[in-house]
């Protein structure tokens, strides 16, 4: 007998949201994200991204359809339950508090901790290897307000795979990373889809970063999805051109994957 198919890590069924007066942010949103993948969330400024990231991480209420993670409405879950099975970076990590790096990540470890909420040796242990993969264990010590933004961005990575959550959410996570890591980071999140089968839904800006490294792609334009598949599928000269309003030429690399180049002439 065939064993039965794992529930998508992330379900979003005719999702809708508006922000009062008539004024839809998203409308009528459907979209997955299988055990494993990895999948980009592209659009350009106001379409509607970072609202269907605070819908899935509750920090919104749907006006309208379900989100559901492993197969379970989000809503069912305790905030701890939840926790474990979905991470969250968000797009803005600015310290509010004088905490060192190493105590941020540890922060990570609590939804596996006990009500006291002491950290273990192996949540120190977590807390570290998850520096390490980020490259960031040389700031362990130093505070997250001596940092550089990007600096700041790759320790709240560590952050959210020190909390070993099957399931990443993040919001625009290459904002202020240099070119070497911003591929790192992508590398990084690819690798863990496959060795770890560890899903990922990224937000993101650059088109050939996300084509260069994400399973599939979801295209949003005004709250809507316009395209969703394979990367070559998704970036296409016409699809470019309606979203984001531009002619681009498109190529496809020799692995099959989009390069998309905006027409100089008309910027």
């Amino acid at each position: 007998m065939t064993a039965p198919a794992a529930p998508n890590a992330l379900e979003v069924r005719d999702l809708g949201f508006t922000y009062g007066q008539g004024r839809f942010a998203l409308s009528g949103v459907n979209f997955s994200v299988a055990p494993g993948e990895f999948v980009g969330l592209l659009g350009p400024n106001g379409s509607g991204k970072s609202t269907l990231v605070k819908l899935a991480m509750r920090l919104l209420p749907p006006a309208a359809g379900e989100i559901f993670i492993d197969g379970r409405r989000a809503g069912d879950y305790r905030l701890r339950d939840y926790a474990r099975r979905v991470a969250y970076l968000p797009q803005e990590n600015r310290p509010a508090f004088a905490f060192t790096v190493l105590e941020t990540v540890l922060m990570g470890r609590s939804p596996h901790q006990g009500a006291m909420g002491f950290e273990s040796a192996a949540d120190l242990a977590r807390a570290r290897a998850a520096l390490d993969r980020v490259d960031a264990a040389a700031f362990a010590d130093l505070f997250l307000d001596e940092l550089s933004g990007g600096e700041r961005q790759r320790v709240m990575l560590a952050r959210a795979l020190a909390q070993e959550a099957r399931l990443l959410i993040l919001d625009e996570p290459a904002s202020f990373l240099d070119l070497r890591h911003q591929y790192e980071l992508y590398r990084l999140l690819r690798d863990l889809a496959r060795a770890e089968r560890r899903s990922c839904l990224c937000v993101g800006h650059d088109l050939n970063v996300a084509a260069a490294f994400c399973d599939r792609l979801v295209l949003l334009c005004a709250g809507r999805v316009v395209a969703a598949g394979p990367p070559a599928e998704v970036l296409t000269a016409a699809k470019v051109r309606e979203v984001y309003e531009i002619d681009a030429d498109v190529t496809l690399r020799p692995d099959g994957r989009p390069v998309v180049l905006p027409r100089i002439e008309q910027l």
